[in-house]
């Protein structure tokens, strides 16, 4: 296990609009204000196409990550992640998970690491900025699993 205590900056509140790109929009925003390091404690809303890590063939080896996606459309959606920043693609590395109700199936849900999703009407969000510790994601392990890792300052 690894922990810190968390140094946090400024919370901002987001609206994604109709036809937005979901995780464009996020980079964009934490590009935009700077932010390396960060959460969002939740988010709700609505995806027109969303794309979740998911398959229905048999997984050959469990302890591997699963790297394939499903498709669905027409869902709402209830999600919580973190940001970040991956030093190899020197960019943010949000990490998203979901659990969404397929409106046109009664609502049935599905749940799992969102790889990309088009807003459908709006969706809300709340963004906290962590200013100290920096949060980075090497890939590390025989699988080269993105994990988040707690970069402390160095004095000078």
């Amino acid at each position: 296990m690894r922990s810190t205590q968390l140094t946090t900056g400024r919370t901002f509140g987001i609206a994604l609009d109709d036809g937005e790109d979901f995780l464009a929009q996020l980079v964009a925003f934490c590009t935009e204000h700077g932010i390396r390091s960060g959460y969002l404690p939740m988010f709700l809303g609505g995806f027109r196409t969303v794309r979740l890590v998911g398959t229905c063939e048999r997984i050959a080896d469990p302890d591997a990550p699963v790297w394939a996606g499903a498709d669905y459309e027409t869902v709402e959606a209830l999600g919580s992640g973190t940001i970040a920043w991956d030093e190899e693609a020197g960019v943010v590395a949000p990490h998203v998970h979901v659990s969404v109700g397929l409106k046109g199936q009664a609502a049935d849900g599905r749940t799992s690491h969102l790889l990309s999703g088009e807003v459908q009407f709006i969706h809300e969000l709340f963004l906290v900025e962590v200013v100290q510790p920096t949060m980075i994601r090497p890939k590390l392990g025989i699988h080269r699993v993105p994990t988040l890792q707690f970069e402390r300052a160095t004095a000078e």
